[in-house]
């Protein structure tokens, strides 16, 4: 009965790509807990807490029937006065808030131009979405800037729509924000920039990369709740007139179970964290420039610039063979092939969090480089 998706599997396993659940073990340096939150007192006590006021684990039911509970609603309230926006809406995921936007928001008519390296959840969105869709070279304004242009220019009319991260999951490298939030102005366009892997560590008090800009009535930001922040969810923050319309319209949204309330209590405290104790941030800023000199001292290894760095090896094999030679000394770091990221850019991923100390980044490093010239030989 199932005979093409075995095909289908041992196809990937012949390509290395077959992918596989693990537990996992080790130091880490894959995880996204970047502020060491998902673990901490600080987030344990919030759940105590809220559970002693009586606040429920689940939600009973989606938003708009009886799933909406206050903690969902104080949550947003203070997720957009904290971002700077006007509005704020809680999903259950990062994924399934990039499917609401990008399948509900831009209209027929309108031009989603996304950057090349985009997350996949942006992908189904746009393919559910009405819009056309166009991609545009990684982190090169100009490019956006054209592709709108060309678009008018064959008789485009509606709204285009740009779509980045704040910095790159796979690559740790930031997005020309302000260069983008310029093109996008001046074609009456919106910028939806998700912030996952900045909001919690970079920018004011943890604010993301493009908290500058939101406020704005042509900017979107997508808030992530479970990598920095250490829970899970996603926020919405932009204008009131979209988040009342995602709630209206967006079947992510409409049709979900609502998240569930204790969680929405335990990142209402979290965002409580990122206001109020910059030293987890000024922690994890040393941790990664002592990791960026260590990197480049025993491995050659340019910087990303933040806290995450690829180690690009090229096929598929290398980068599995060294993320299981690493996990075999003790350290917890996993390959990242294609799709994910281009072909002939496999690699493992370094994610620096404070779950490490310093003494066990030069260790690993240490280990990383005498992996990698084996890999040579």
């Amino acid at each position: 009965m199932y005979k093409s998706h075995e095909r289908a599997l041992e196809a990937l396993a012949r390509r290395g790509r077959r992918r596989a659940l693990t537990a996992f073990s080790g130091i880490d340096f894959t995880s996204n807990d970047y502020l060491g939150l998902a673990s901490s007192r600080e987030l344990k006590d919030a759940a105590r807490a809220a559970i002693e006021r009586g606040v429920p684990i689940g939600s009973g039911g989606s938003r708009l029937l009886r799933g909406n509970h206050r903690e969902h609603e104080a949550l947003e309230s203070e997720a957009a006065a904290f971002f700077g926006a006007e509005s704020a809406l809680f999903f259950g995921g990062g994924f399934i808030a990039n499917l609401a936007l990008f399948s509900t928001l831009p209209q027929r008519g309108d031009l989603v131009v996304h950057d090349a390296l985009i997350h996949a959840s942006v992908h189904d969105g746009m393919r559910m979405g009405k819009a056309e869709r166009a991609e545009a070279r990684h982190n090169d304004a100009q490019a956006f800037e054209d592709v709108i242009a060309d678009w008018r220019a064959a008789g485009g009319t509606g709204t285009p729509w740009i779509a980045v991260e704040s910095l790159y999951s796979m690559d740790g490298d930031r997005a020309p924000l302000d260069d983008l939030a310029a093109i996008a102005s001046r074609h009456d366009g919106v910028l939806a920039i998700d912030e996952a892997h900045a909001t919690g560590v970079l920018g004011p008090l943890g604010r993301g990369l493009g908290a500058h800009l939101e406020g704005r009535a042509n900017i979107i930001a997508l808030h992530t709740c479970g990598k920095a922040l250490g829970a899970m969810g996603a926020l919405l923050t932009g204008p009131q007139v979209l988040c009342d319309y995602l709630v209206n319209r967006s079947r992510p949204f409409i049709y979900a179970t609502a998240p569930s309330p204790l969680v929405a209590a335990v990142v209402r405290a979290a965002l409580l964290i990122c206001r109020f104790d910059a030293a987890r941030r000024d922690r994890l800023r040393a941790l990664v420039a002592f990791a960026a000199s260590q990197l480049a001292e025993s491995c050659g290894l340019q910087a990303s610039g933040s806290h995450v760095q690829p180690v690009i090896v090229g096929s598929d094999e290398r980068a599995t063979r060294l993320a299981a030679v690493m996990q075999e000394r003790g350290f917890d770091i996993r390959a990242v092939r294609p799709p994910t990221v281009p072909e002939g850019t496999a690699r493992v991923r370094l994610s620096l969090t404070l779950n490490v100390d310093q003494a066990q980044v030069a260790a690993m490093a240490t280990v990383l480089a005498e992996e990698m010239k084996r890999l040579d030989t």
